[in-house]
């Protein structure tokens, strides 16, 4: 335990006295309608469940569970895979199954064992240099300060809220989403003036647009500077395929390169450049710079630069949809072999519309964009918060009592706990 000043009525305890280990195994075909849970239905620091298995997916002898039991995944355990579960089934034998006791509640026993006290615990009483496992035996040593019933109701209360609410922001991202593929494939076929359509080599298009060369609309395409990154402040920004994350870049973290002037206007990226990832677990994704420090680009990416009428936030839009993903694949081989080059950029075929309906598009699909990045950045705000309280609750920093209804937080009494 830590030396934080706990509240008096809190106790002492260890998980063992709270929950037990559930010891029941069933072979998946002797009840094929279970659902199965495996470590990777388990999404690292959250407590719902969002997707699982089937029995008959899976073989040899598993962990049979319940409602209302954890699942805790002891393989890896700083990957903090734990859960509770709202239906029976089987999972994993790399999955504990711990049950709560009178002592506890399994909303409560979830969130404590997604603190960080207890995930330090579990990793370093793992053995194995391969597949490091923990066990129930050192699992169940963990001390920490239990507070009565009515209060771990509290407590399990304000973070099943927040998380809700996280929950409630991921399931809009994905329905954004959707609503801009869909969106998307949309106005790139039919456009945005209700006219009739011909066929082109790339499927229908307006009769007004031309299907077209992407090598005919920009300058040149260029590879990357091949140079060393560099911590030290020296020097412009140097940005790389793994500072791009989620659509975005933050500069504060791309380090800096030292080059000469003599190469600066060639790799020198400007507003309204597209870089693409050219090889690589990214490789095809497209990023379009727009307001940025002084910064080059680094030997794994390419540079395109529009030029005549060619937007570059609607070329941007249009490297996210399906027709250019079938494009860059089908020109090599399939599952983007050997990766993408300027000539694959060069041959590129694209709708193009006038300069005006372009603009039109583009900006209807960077208002989905910014709805999406709203919305992810108060997911973001909310898992932050979901980790601030559950600290801050769980080491009785923070009194869960006057956040709730006081029906459900009466004072406590020595009974309370049982």
């Amino acid at each position: 335990m830590n030396n934080i000043n706990l509240p008096e009525h809190w106790k002492k305890a260890q998980l063992k006295e709270i929950a037990s280990l559930r010891r029941e195994s069933i072979q998946p075909e002797d009840d094929l309608s279970l659902s199965y849970v495996g470590l990777e239905h388990i999404d690292s620091g959250e407590s719902q469940l969002k997707r699982w298995g089937d029995a008959s997916e899976v073989k040899s002898t598993k962990s049979r569970f319940y409602p209302d039991d954890i699942l805790y995944g002891k393989l890896r355990a700083y990957l903090d895979k734990v859960v509770i579960a709202e239906m029976e089934g089987i999972c994993s034998t790399d999955i504990l199954v711990v049950t709560a006791n009178s002592k506890t509640i399994p909303r409560f026993l979830v969130y404590l064992l997604h603190t960080p006290l207890l995930i330090r615990r579990a990793v370093t009483t793992s053995t194995g240099v391969n597949h490091p496992r923990t066990s129930w035996n050192s699992l169940g040593e963990f001390t920490f300060a239990l507070p009565p019933l009515p209060e771990q109701r509290a407590i399990a209360h304000v973070l099943q809220t927040i998380q809700e609410a996280k929950f409630t922001r991921q399931r809009e991202i994905a329905l954004e989403r959707e609503r801009k593929a869909a969106l998307m494939d949309h106005l790139f076929s039919h456009g945005t003036k209700d006219e009739p359509r011909k066929q082109t080599e790339i499927g229908e298009i307006p009769e007004s647009w031309e299907a077209v060369r992407l090598g005919n609309y920009c300058y040149k395409p260029d590879y990357g500077y091949t140079e060393s990154a560099n911590d030290a402040p020296v020097g412009p920004k140097f940005l790389r395929i793994t500072d791009i994350q989620n659509d975005a870049v933050n500069w504060e973290n791309v380090p800096y390169c030292i080059y000469s002037e003599a190469v600066k206007e060639k790799y020198l990226l400007k507003t309204g450049d597209i870089v693409i990832a050219r090889i690589g677990a990214t490789t095809g994704k497209a990023y379009i710079i727009d307001d940025c420090p002084e910064a080059i680009f680094a030997s794994y990416l390419i540079r395109v630069r529009t030029k005549g009428n060619l937007l570059p936030t609607f070329l941007a839009q249009y490297f996210r949809t399906n027709n250019y993903w079938k494009q860059i694949d089908q020109s090599k081989g399939g599952r983007l072999k050997g990766g993408v080059n300027i000539p694959i950029l060069n041959h590129l075929v694209l709708p193009f519309p006038s300069f005006s309906e372009q603009q039109e598009i583009a900006e209807t699909l960077q208002a989905c964009d910014t709805k999406i990045t709203a919305l992810q950045q108060e997911e973001q705000h909310l898992d932050e918060l979901f980790h601030a309280m559950l600290d801050e609750l769980m080491t009785g920093q923070r009194s869960a009592v006057p956040l709730i209804n006081s029906r459900k937080t009466e004072p406590t009494t020595q009974s309370e706990y049982s």
